[in-house]
């Protein structure tokens, strides 16, 4: 409980400023969405400019400069045919050094046959999970980071790579079933500026079945079996409504497989092991949202072996914490996280969110705010971020202490 108490502190902060709620209003803001903004256009195109701080524990490094190009088509063009194409390019500059890295992020077609029937073919970014900021059920996020530029964890779904894949969904009145195949194409991932990274995103065969019905306006979960070379894993995702500006949700994936550690020392634990997050999200009427998640990771270290880890030689612990990052599970067993979001927190087309996540067995902290003005078609926007904790925590021992980053955006 003492590792929760900055999360409940600034959770009252931030309810009491948000007092006058009306539910009413606040189910109209919870259902308004980026995705019904931008529904009436088929293309989206932004630029992104940025200039990042950062502060090391350990000795200096020069400031970052970073240019982001970033694209998506997503254009009928007969009406049964449809093609999605997303595309990113960051160009970073730091102490006189470039680097650059492309993202193929999607690029397939789609056909639908029949109203309810529907067929996909190429890279897809195929995301899954009722969670916010861990999604077990997220079974192809493993691997798809090729260039973070923020730890907003609605950023990493965003900005990753899809998996090449054959998908094939089928509707019903209330209820979907959908499988996809994704075939191995390539044995390891490149660091090549442009290449697809076919050994990130399709390294084995997997395939995944989702099925989800709803039994009522209340109930509608979803249920899914994974299969790769050495796990079959099952999932569920369920949200319920509860009055009109809260939801609780929960995910829960499980199956047995190997703990991260035993991936990353090469030992066969094979185990039973289950994952799940689960929180409640509340709106009101201020268009201030606050999501309060648990998450646990059973493939991660339990406190006893951090611990061990942390306190034996640097390699293992940096392999282990390497893995753990390539797959995106969770450092330690236990974590949670608290995230807000204000719009026109002082005036108009000016937001505040942030989020603060706890690691529970280590005490230590990951603390991350932006302020963003919106304008008709550029946002200005500052981000902090600050990693607190004890050397070699799952946060103190990131290398970074503090970063600052200005961004400017401007969507075409």
């Amino acid at each position: 409980m003492k590792c929760l108490a900055p999360l409940l502190v600034t959770a009252s902060a931030l309810l009491a400023g948000a007092a006058a709620a009306d539910d009413d209003a606040a189910l109209q803001l919870a259902d308004q969405t980026a995705d019904q903004v931008e529904a009436a256009r088929d293309w989206r195109f932004l630029a992104e400019l940025a200039g990042a701080d950062a502060q090391y524990r350990v000795g200096e490094q020069p400031a970052e400069a970073r240019l982001s190009l970033d694209g998506r088509i997503d254009r009928r063009f007969h009406d049964d045919w449809r093609f999605v194409f997303a595309d990113r390019i960051d160009l970073r500059s730091s102490g006189g050094h470039q680097t650059s890295v492309n993202m193929l992020k999607e690029a397939y077609l789609g056909w639908q046959p029949r109203t309810e029937l529907l067929l996909d073919l190429g890279r897809i970014n195929t995301r899954y999970g009722a969670g916010f900021g861990y999604n077990p059920t997220d079974f192809f996020k493993v691997g798809a980071l090729r260039s973070v530029t923020s730890v907003n964890p609605a950023s990493l779904r965003e900005n990753r790579l899809g998996s090449v894949m054959l998908r094939g969904q089928t509707l019903w009145d209330g209820g979907s079933l959908t499988a996809m195949y994704s075939p191995k194409l390539a044995d390891t991932p490149s660091d090549d500026a442009f290449s697809l990274d076919l050994g990130a995103s399709n390294p084995q065969d997997r395939w995944l079945l989702a099925l989800s019905h709803s039994f009522g306006d209340n109930l509608n979960p979803q249920w899914l079996l994974y299969h790769e070379s050495d796990t079959t894993q099952l999932g569920l995702n369920w949200s319920v409504l509860l009055g009109d500006a809260t939801i609780v949700y929960a995910e829960w994936a499980g199956g047995r497989q190997r703990s991260v550690a035993g991936r990353a020392f090469g030992i066969d634990d094979t185990a039973f092991r289950n994952a799940l997050s689960t929180g409640l999200t509340w709106t009101a009427a201020t268009r201030l949202t606050l999501t309060l998640e648990y998450q646990y990771d059973g493939a991660a270290l339990a406190s006893g072996g951090w611990d061990a880890l942390r306190a034996g030689p640097i390699g293992p612990y940096l392999g282990y914490r390497q893995l753990a990052a390539q797959r995106q599970n969770l450092t330690t067993r236990h974590a949670a996280m608290l995230y807000a979001q204000w719009q026109d927190v002082l005036m108009p087309r000016v937001d505040l969110s942030g989020f603060v996540r706890q690691d529970l067995s280590d005490d230590s902290r990951l603390s991350w705010l932006e302020t963003r003005w919106r304008g008709d078609s550029t946002d200005v926007a500052l981000q902090w971020q600050y990693d607190a904790g004890d050397a070699r925590s799952n946060y103190g021992g990131l290398p970074q202490r503090q970063i600052w980053q200005a961004l400017l955006t401007h969507y075409f």
